[in-house]
């Protein structure tokens, strides 16, 4: 009961999230060394994929030739990823400044299957840095738990201090940047953890400060800030909202005009490639698997080929007679228009369908509907969704990997211990220097047994990973 009323009072005086509950364990999440090992590996694979796909984008909107001894074009890749973005957006991030780089933080969702991890999303503009941080600090303070500082993923201030490292190293001039941590009204729900990590950053003596993005007054080509009743300049922003909000911020055009200039830096860069949930259905296409394979290294080809469930990509328009889309089947044959997927079994519905980015559904689950969770008619309706929007986004589909069924402690609203069946999710953050991918902390997102869709719920318990 004691570590309990420790934990529920920790959670209360430190705000993380707005308006946001959940369950509280009195352990952390258990992971083998193996597991450990793995993740590890995941993390080098995925930033090689970022690597990689920025080379495909490029060498796709470039009509260039994607593999070094072979002919192979695909400028139907760049025609992909650039549907429906703004022409100014485009031309910004095909700007050869923004050559190599790649989002400060990366956070796959991994699930626990019988089959081992499988990695159904990779975010480059995640939440939960703060919150997991936070939590690899409360968590490695000995409690009833048991477990000690060494047992944790991570550790709180090498969190911090690895994001930080990540978003500053952008500005290698600057012996002492200025930066802005912007969050939009669409990702307001994460301010508070900003906030947080912010205020953590103070007491280092590092110069972070969270503001609206309206809050920035230009002045010539340089952004400012309000600061203890002065102007202060922005060296680097921090952009924490996802490219389909632009054109939701005021101040858009100047901070586009701020880095044209050479004012600033932004970090993750406004490149909604980057941001497209579609990538892991490139992956999966058969046309572009030698590039692939040419442009990773065969162990993290290896890694990505084993965790990356099967993904398509819904493209709506019509083949020739003669020809087949690359799709799941539908009693065994393949199928020519997407709307035959409203005819499949229960059991060939076991695919998530969601959109694929630039739109505001396509974070938190918004868009998610798992075929054998609705209804013929509720699946066939959502098919007809994702092929009725001819300029928009696209949609994808994905094979469903039903996560494990694992028993772990949580608590009671009362404080006592009870076990809980369930699944989970982790979430390693992955922070990007140098060239390579350190984790310094896992978040698991364990939910109830009968949830299929795995996020951030209040029935759900929250905590670190450490060491079995």
């Amino acid at each position: 009961m004691q570590e309990y009323i420790r934990l529920k009072q920790a959670f209360e005086e430190t705000s993380l999230f707005e308006s946001k509950t959940w369950r509280i364990s009195p352990k952390a999440w258990a992971l083998s060394a193996d597991q450990i090992l793995e993740i590890e590996a995941i993390g080098q694979a995925c930033l090689a994929f970022h690597q990689a796909l920025e080379n495909l984008y490029t060498r796709s909107w470039q009509d260039k030739n994607l593999l070094r001894n072979q002919p192979l074009k695909a400028p139907w890749v760049a025609s992909y990823l650039d549907r429906g973005k703004p022409t100014a957006l485009i031309e910004h991030e095909r700007h050869v400044r923004l050559k190599g780089r790649i989002p400060a933080v990366l956070r796959p969702d991994l699930l626990i299957t019988d089959h081992g991890f499988a990695l159904t999303e990779l975010d480059s503009v995640p939440g939960g840095i703060g919150l997991t941080s936070f939590l690899n600090g409360l968590y490695s303070t000995s409690g009833s738990s048991g477990e000690s500082s060494s047992d944790i993923v991570g550790s709180e201030e090498g969190m911090i201090r690895a994001f930080y490292e990540a978003i500053a190293g952008d500005s290698p001039e600057r012996n002492f940047p200025f930066v802005a941590i912007l969050v939009s009204d669409e990702s307001a729900t994460y301010r508070p953890e900003m906030e947080w990590l912010a205020s953590q950053l103070q007491r280092m003596g590092r110069r972070v400060f969270v503001y609206h993005p309206n809050d920035l007054i230009p002045i010539d080509n340089t952004l400012c800030v309000p600061l203890e009743g002065n102007l202060q300049k922005v060296d680097v922003i921090y952009r924490f909202w996802e490219m389909f909000d632009a054109s939701n911020i005021a101040t858009f055009d100047h901070i586009l005009e701020a880095w044209d200039a050479g004012e600033i830096e932004i970090t993750p860069p406004m490149r909604p490639f980057q941001e497209e949930k579609m990538a892991l259905g490139l992956f999966h296409h058969p046309v572009l698997e030698p590039f692939w394979r040419e442009n990773l290294g065969k162990s993290d080809f290896r890694v990505l080929k084993r965790i990356i469930p099967h993904t398509w990509i819904v493209d709506p328009t019509p083949v020739p007679p003669c020809a087949f889309l690359d799709a799941p089947q539908v009693e065994g044959r393949p199928i020519r228009d997407w709307m035959q997927l409203g005819a499949a079994s229960k059991k060939e519905r076991d695919l998530i369908l969601k959109i694929s980015g630039f739109h505001e559904t396509a974070w938190g689950a918004r868009s998610v509907v798992l075929g054998s969770d609705v209804s013929r008619e509720e699946w066939t309706a959502a098919i007809q969704q994702a092929v009725s929007n001819p300029e928009g986004s696209f949609y994808v589909l994905q094979q469903y990997l039903k996560p494990r069924r694992i028993a772990h402690p949580v608590y009671s609203d009362d404080g006592e211990i009870q076990v809980m069946e369930g699944r989970v999710r982790l979430c390693p953050y992955y922070f990007i220097k140098s060239g390579k991918a350190s984790a310094q902390g896992i978040l698991s997102t364990f939910c109830p047994a009968d949830k299929k869709i795995i996020h951030g719920m209040k029935d759900a318990a929250l905590m670190p990973c450490r060491l079995a």
